[in-house]
């Protein structure tokens, strides 16, 4: 069973002892493609060195909404100078978004995710999107600032309307360890919503570890918890969502 990780990040420091036996380890699981997700200037960077590394990693770049400085404009500009000349291991800009958990300038967020898109337009480039408790304001902005490649709302909130909302415009969605947890409301109706043909799997590491690992640092080895969790929810085999969301990310990220 060949799986396709979209979302992690093995820049972060709680990797820092072990990564590059980890990564050895996570491919010998079945996780075959790894994508390595950019949330600031420095993660970025990071990112795109570790898919320039390893042959079956990819990475994304952006400014999450969380990691907006007083220099965003700036380095926005300096993600912009990656994608003019890396290699085709950047697959999409992200993550990218809105975050309204926290006191944060809304109107920085709001600017940096709509100049984020247009860079994604301008390089024929697909986005990964970060929302969190901004639901309206994410799909607002999506509605007057069209992605040309689409993209998918990762580590999805479990949210019906913005659920129906990103599937009518296109959009995938990823399910990670979340859809594991007991207290997850809705994660069986959204995970039956998704059309089998637009989702992917994550796990977000080194964060929210699945049921039964909760509690400890994340990896890309436990996909197989979220798979098996998303086939029991979909009443089809572990093997069949596992190949789905691989083709179904192979497709976005126009990874041959």
């Amino acid at each position: 069973m060949e799986i396709f990780e979209s979302h992690a990040h093995y820049d972060d420091e709680k990797f820092d002892e072990d990564r590059e036996v980890l990564i050895e380890e996570i491919k010998k699981s079945g996780v075959t493609k790894l994508i390595s997700a950019g949330y600031s200037l420095e993660g970025s960077l990071h990112s795109l060195e570790l898919s320039k590394k390893y042959d079956f990693i990819y990475s994304t770049v952006g400014i999450s909404p969380n990691d907006i400085e007083d220099t965003y404009l700036e380095d926005i500009n300096k993600i912009e100078e990656l994608l003019k000349t890396s290699n085709s291991k950047i697959v999409a800009v992200g993550e990218i978004g809105l975050d309204y958990h926290y006191d944060t300038d809304k109107d920085k967020q709001k600017e940096a995710f709509i100049k984020q898109i247009e860079l994604a337009n301008r390089y024929d480039l697909p986005i990964v999107i970060h929302t969190r408790d901004a639901v309206m304001d994410t799909l607002q902005i999506l509605k007057e600032h069209p992605v040309n490649n689409k993209g998918v709302f990762h580590c999805c909130p479990f949210n019906r309307e913005l659920v129906k909302e990103a599937l009518k415009i296109g959009f995938y969605i990823s399910f990670s360890g979340t859809v594991t947890f007991k207290n997850s409301k809705n994660a069986k109706e959204i995970v039956e919503m998704v059309p089998i043909d637009r989702f992917f799997v994550e796990t977000d590491s080194p964060y929210l570890s699945p049921e039964p690992m909760r509690g400890r640092r994340n990896d890309s080895r436990n996909l197989k918890y979220i798979i098996d969790k998303i086939a029991e929810y979909k009443c089809i085999k572990p093997e069949e969502v596992a190949k789905n969301s691989y083709n179904n990310a192979l497709k976005l990220f126009k990874i041959q």
